[in-house]
């Protein structure tokens, strides 16, 4: 990534933290937070601002973004707000750390862009979501991370699995798709051992490694195929 693309990226992760913010943040937090000095943050802050970004300055507070950039007000009925609620409770109890806190960070941004009347609705929900599976099955959570990254970039896996059999093996997989049942994440995969859909629990998978060979969506292949099947 060129210095160029990690100074945008950097712009639009300033503007997205400071969507969710509700007070004043200081120069030099944000340096911590991305890694840069407060000289470079004052230059950033100028640079957004120039570019029609309302954010406030405020002397010995910090900066603070106006309301309603971005987004517009927002409306949902009661049943969508319950919805969206809920699943963003699910998310954070039944995923990895990356996925738990995008759905936190989500939460804010929905939250902050409500009407008035909707922010109390949602932000005091009496919906909750626990799960034990991260305490008794910590590894199943340890792999979602990758799965889920090479399922953008369409990395093919290398996996050690272990059935419910007691049955070992090893194989090299296209990962397809993710769900979530129950009590279990189920990744489904192209096995090339098989040449066939298989899907693996990924509390099962004893050892997992993200390769830098990639895999190209095939007919006959895709996700939608093996949906077609059922």
């Amino acid at each position: 990534m060129s210095v160029l693309d990690m100074r945008l990226t950097r712009l639009f992760k300033i503007l997205d933290l400071l969507r969710t913010l509700r007070l004043p943040i200081s120069a030099q937090s944000l340096g911590q937070k991305f890694g840069v000095s407060t000289r470079t943050i004052y230059r950033d802050i100028a640079t957004l601002q120039e570019l029609g970004a309302p954010i406030r300055g405020e002397s010995g507070l910090g900066y603070q973004i106006e309301k309603g950039y971005f987004l517009p007000p927002l409306h949902f009925d009661t049943d969508e707000l319950d919805a969206l609620s809920l699943g963003i409770h699910l998310v954070t109890a039944r995923s990895d750390a990356n996925l738990s806190n995008a759905a936190k960070s989500a939460s804010a941004k929905i939250a902050d862009a409500l009407p008035e009347q909707m922010k109390g609705q949602f932000e005091n929900d009496p919906f909750w979501a626990y799960s034990r599976e991260k305490e008794e099955k910590p590894q199943q959570f340890s792999y979602l991370t990758d799965i889920r990254t090479a399922l953008r970039n369409r990395n093919k896996l290398d996996l050690h699995y272990k059935s419910l059999k007691g049955v070992h093996s090893r194989r090299t997989v296209w990962p397809l798709g993710l769900t979530f049942f129950d009590d279990a994440w189920l990744l489904c995969a192209w096995c090339e051992n098989k040449q066939d859909f298989r899907n693996f629990r990924v509390d099962l998978i004893q050892e997992l490694t993200r390769l830098e060979t990639l895999f190209h969506p095939t007919p006959g292949r895709t996700f939608n195929d093996y949906l077609r099947l059922w």
